[in-house]
């Protein structure tokens, strides 16, 4: 009997590591099932939101009919930054042919007839100047003041920087008509344009203005050639390479070339400025028949894509960690205190905010002079020239007649290009002037308005109450 006793305890210690084994077994089973199960799920829906993007940036009528233009994904990615949500375009009521436009005789100058530049500062003693000059804020508030006559500051400063080689000196006294863009610290490499017709080919100049580091960089990642006269060309580019930069903040270098074009290329009749990271898609001579020969303008810009007053740009601005919180907040109390209101339906124009990636302009002295004072502002306070350009139309009123375009039209000028890295710079996060003051994170050649004593008390200025009028804004 005790013999099968014992064989029974053995028969059942079996039967409980059966059981043990089993439902380990089942453990692992449930645990396999349930991984399997998430990286399936995560899988659709990873294979879903890849396939929404990709038929909403897709050229196939039936698939980008399926996108969503106002998803939350899209949204989302849009306030990040790049994003696949497809750009708003619509055909552009362009002439047909570029051999049929009638070149009209060039805009008289009528408000201000005479324009020339401040080049030496009487109270600069430092050997290496300012690039923008030490305006006084007595001198900012006179050239508003509009005269017949008028001499301002402009940049270019006398041996201040931005030097041109003398082989490209020589090249610009032929140009007349420019496409003009620029590249700056690397961040991207020229995109050839298209549909350029043949008669454009020959009336214009296309000038891609560059740094040494960027030239570098060109050089490295792509074809560069050297006519006889050593002059560098990047397909239809013409390389201008910029020496002695006079800023030490590269958003601050770009505007050299954006804003101040009439001064870097002084013989031009005409500009067209795109950014650096854009493609253009339209031959440039039925662009300035649209939009300046055809309603009689002498410049033209898109309206922004989801701001129209500067305070809900410097918001934005602020959000997204573009520039110093404190300094945006500073120049925008200026404003205000200045008299600039924020935008609404009662203004003469659509909006306060351009897409100031595309410049277009007839170079008369007005539109040279509006340049000038949009410079004057870039130089003096933040590098974001969006909130400024409002300012500057709403203290010449009425004198510039300038057309603000559907920004869907300017989507279709161009196909937009990432660049090759993002631009950072440590002031852009800094949340204090004692913060920007302590780290040594000021500026020391550029916003020097920012911490000039101000001529009034600010500080019971309060900035309007911003309301968001897009989710990506």
């Amino acid at each position: 009997m005790a013999r099968r006793s014992r064989g029974g305890g053995g028969a059942e210690a079996a039967l409980k590591a059966e059981a043990a084994a089993m439902r380990l077994v089942w453990r692992r089973g449930v645990v396999r099932l349930v991984l399997v199960s998430a990286i399936a799920w995560a899988m659709l829906v990873l294979l879903a939101l890849a396939f929404h993007l990709w038929s909403c940036s897709s050229s196939v009528g039936f698939l980008s009919a399926l996108c969503r233009k106002d998803s939350k994904v899209l949204n989302v990615l849009d306030s990040m930054g790049p994003s696949s949500k497809p750009l708003h375009r619509c055909q552009i009521p362009v002439a047909d042919d570029p051999n049929a436009v009638v070149i009209p005789k060039r805009t008289p100058n009528t408000i201000v007839k005479k324009l020339s530049y401040i080049t030496v500062d009487k109270q600069d003693k430092d050997p290496s100047p300012l690039f923008g000059g030490r305006q006084s804020w007595k001198q900012r508030e006179k050239s508003f003041k509009l005269n017949s006559t008028m001499k301002v500051h402009c940049g270019f400063m006398k041996n201040s920087g931005a030097d041109m080689d003398s082989v490209d000196v020589k090249y610009i006294q032929k140009c007349k008509f420019v496409v003009a863009s620029g590249i700056f610290d690397g961040y991207d490499i020229p995109h050839q344009p298209s549909n350029i017709s043949h008669r454009s080919q020959k009336l214009f100049c296309f000038l891609m203005v560059v740094d040494e580091v960027s030239l570098d960089f060109i050089e490295k990642n792509t074809t560069v050639k050297i006519d006889n006269a050593g002059g560098k060309w990047v397909g239809i580019w013409r390389l201008i390479t910029v020496h002695r930069l006079p800023f030490d903040e590269p958003r601050r270098n770009g505007k050299i070339p954006k804003i101040l074009t009439q001064r870097l290329f002084p013989q031009a009749w005409y500009s067209i400025w795109i950014d650096g990271k854009m493609e253009l898609i339209v031959d440039p001579l039925l662009i300035l028949e649209r939009y300046l020969w055809r309603g009689k303008y002498t410049f033209a810009v898109a309206v922004h894509k989801h701001h129209r007053s500067i305070y809900e740009e410097g918001d934005a601005i602020k959000r997204r960690k573009r520039y110093a919180r404190p300094l945006v907040d500073l120049q925008m109390k200026m404003y205000y205190y200045e008299g600039m209101e924020p935008w609404s339906p009662k203004k003469k124009i659509p909006s306060d905010v351009p897409e100031g990636a595309v410049l277009i302009r007839e170079h008369t002295t007005m539109t040279d002079l509006f340049s000038c004072l949009w410079f004057n502002e870039v130089n003096l306070f933040t590098p974001r020239d969006q909130i400024s350009f409002g300012y500057v139309v709403h203290r010449l009123g009425d004198a510039l007649k300038f057309f603000m375009f559907a920004n869907c039209e300017y989507n279709s000028l161009f196909i937009l290009h990432k660049h090759t890295r993002e631009h950072s710079s440590k002031v852009e996060w800094a949340k204090t002037i004692d913060e920007i003051v302590k780290k040594g994170l000021k500026e020391s050649r550029g916003g020097l308005g920012l911490w000039t004593p101000y001529p009034a008390d600010l500080s019971s200025v309060e900035l309007p109450a911003v309301k968001r009028t897009s989710p990506a804004g």
